[in-house]
């Protein structure tokens, strides 16, 4: 993922646990527009495959995923 992707809203959902990043998540696309970017920060190892398949229910694009440190960046751009 190039740096020039702008990130409309930042959810810093470290310490929280499922299923509170996902829940958070679709709360967070929702307050951002179509075709806006959304970074969760997420400590909780289930919130990976739990985005991604809430990603794929909603039909929302997953960008990019990084895990470093212990904490998980995942980029969302809101489709619809």
């Amino acid at each position: 993922m190039s740096q020039e992707t702008k990130i409309a809203k930042t959810l810093d959902l470290k310490g929280m646990y499922c299923p509170g990043p996902v829940m958070e998540t679709a709360k967070g696309i929702k307050q951002i527009n179509v075709g806006e970017v959304l970074e969760v920060l997420a400590t909780d190892p289930a919130a990976k495959p739990d985005i991604e398949a809430w990603a794929r229910r909603t039909g929302q694009q997953i960008l990019d995923i990084q895990q470093q440190g212990g904490i998980t960046r995942i980029l969302i751009k809101r489709v619809k």
